[in-house]
């Protein structure tokens, strides 16, 4: 679709470096987060040696960069408990089951499952439910999961465990 490529350190570098009137250091720490995470489950899915060697298809595009940190944006000035500067507190955001879906969804690696692996690795620990009776399609976005993740506090470690 014509999106560039991007690898988790350049998003990294493009948060880091935003003006922090414009995205406060919480909020570029939460969705460094939650690229990382989308990273490592990318990695394990893809069989790549590092997370810095993923390069994201769809959710490196802009408006998936814009999703993230709007989401966390809002939730910022909304003044929810996103948890301390130290990212491993106790944190206000809690979520029902996440609705599996079915059926396939149309990638850049072409016709996937659903959820997506990437999606299924992020979901994992996580709770989940059936989808609605007789709705196909994608109702958990790899973007969504890794936000959730990072939200919930339930953390993936470089060891490719999750926990909290």
């Amino acid at each position: 679709q014509g999106s560039k490529l991007r690898n988790l350190p350049q998003i990294k570098q493009m948060l880091q470096s935003a003006p922090p009137q414009h995205i406060p250091p919480h909020v570029a720490i939460l969705a460094i987060d939650a690229f990382t995470a989308l990273a490592h489950a990318e990695m394990h899915t893809h069989g790549a040696e590092s997370i810095s060697q993923v390069h994201f298809h769809e959710v490196g595009a802009v408006d998936s960069i814009v999703d993230t940190v709007g989401t966390l944006l809002a939730l910022y000035y909304l003044d929810v408990d996103l948890g301390g500067e130290d990212r491993y507190g106790d944190v206000a955001v809690t979520c029902a089951p996440l609705p599996m879906g079915e059926g396939t969804v149309w990638t850049d690696h072409g016709l996937l499952p659903v959820p997506a692996p990437a999606t299924m690795r992020l979901m994992v620990g996580m709770p989940t439910c059936p989808g609605p009776k007789g709705v196909t399609g994608e109702l958990v976005t790899p973007t969504a999961a890794a936000l959730l993740r990072v939200l919930t506090g339930v953390y993936y470690f470089d060891s490719g465990e999750y926990g909290k």
